[in-house]
């Protein structure tokens, strides 16, 4: 099959080349591939940790070739959108069944493949978070993939949504459009608490953001792109102060019950225009190393999608 391989004499990293067909254990599904998405945290970490002629890649749409064989998950012939560890960006992928949605038919393979790391991580964030009517939510790094999706998530669940980004001026108006009923610039200028975080930050703002939450707020931490460590300041756990029952919590989305189900709803949304997957790049996979540079230097907000032909 084809693929994009892992290739460190490259300057993007990748190459279009051959690779072995994938041999699916029996809880998972053999996928024809038509779109994979791009996440900041692959092509920043794991290209660079990944071996020479490993296939990488999180996130791709498909139609199913083969059912597993075990009889879990959807028939030959299903449309679906996949989560891994790898092998997305290939013409085939073995991918387990509880990590496999199914998507409405004749629902645009590019923006599905955007789900599952972006809008599934948004989407768990705020489960963990608990019932958001009426609440205040804030989204740190709201311009990124998971940012968006948190956003426009927050909106649909009743929230009054905050987002934090590093220019409102210029980034302002699209995450209005997307649900943010305010637009600020870092957690610092937050004046009233809120009552839960999606934090995409990590470092100083994380801190920031915690410092904002009222009692029994929840700041889920899912990113870390700032690179920075996490310094509380003296006093910041104390029960003093209305400081009290706050909590920062963690998840591994590949470890999440029910991903099946989640990705089989998101899907549904995304092909009902209800989500939007603010896709800002898409090419063949042929162009893949342009928006792995545009990743990497931050130039790209949004998802990047690779058509896989």
């Amino acid at each position: 099959m084809r693929a994009l391989l892992i290739d460190h004499s490259e300057a993007s990293g990748l190459r279009l080349g051959e690779a072995p067909d994938p041999e699916p254990a029996p809880h998972q599904a053999l996928i024809r591939v038509t779109a994979a998405s791009l996440n900041s945290g692959e092509v920043r970490y794991a290209l660079s940790q990944a071996p020479d002629g490993a296939v990488p890649g999180w996130d791709a749409a498909g139609v199913v070739e083969r059912a597993a064989a075990d009889g879990s998950g959807p028939g030959v012939g299903t449309p679906v959108v996949s989560l891994g560890a790898a092998g997305a960006w290939a013409e085939l992928r073995a991918a387990d069944t509880a990590a496999l949605g199914i998507v409405p038919p004749g629902a645009d393979p590019g923006a599905i493949s955007t789900i599952p790391v972006a809008a599934g991580s948004a989407l768990r964030a705020l489960h963990r978070i608990g019932p958001l009517l009426g609440k205040r939510v804030l989204v740190t790094g709201a311009t990124g993939g998971v940012g968006r999706y948190a956003v426009q998530l927050a909106r649909l669940g009743g929230a009054y949504v905050l987002a934090s980004v590093s220019d409102p001026q210029t980034q302002g108006d699209g995450l209005r459009a997307l649900g943010a009923h305010e637009v600020l610039a870092g957690p610092d200028r937050i004046t009233a608490p809120v009552h839960g975080v999606v934090d995409v930050v990590g470092g100083p703002q994380l801190v920031e953001a915690f410092g904002k939450l009222a009692a029994h707020g929840t700041l889920v931490s899912v990113g870390h792109v700032a690179g920075r460590p996490e310094s509380f300041p003296p006093g910041a756990f104390n029960g003093d102060g209305g400081r009290h029952n706050r909590s920062i919590v963690t998840f591994f989305l590949a470890d999440c019950p029910d991903l099946a189900m989640d990705l089989t709803w998101l899907a549904q949304q995304v092909a009902a225009g209800v989500l939007d997957p603010q896709i800002s790049w898409r090419d063949g996979w042929d162009k893949a190393g342009e928006a792995v540079s545009a990743l990497v230097e931050r130039r790209l907000h949004g998802k990047a999608v690779l058509d896989i032909t």
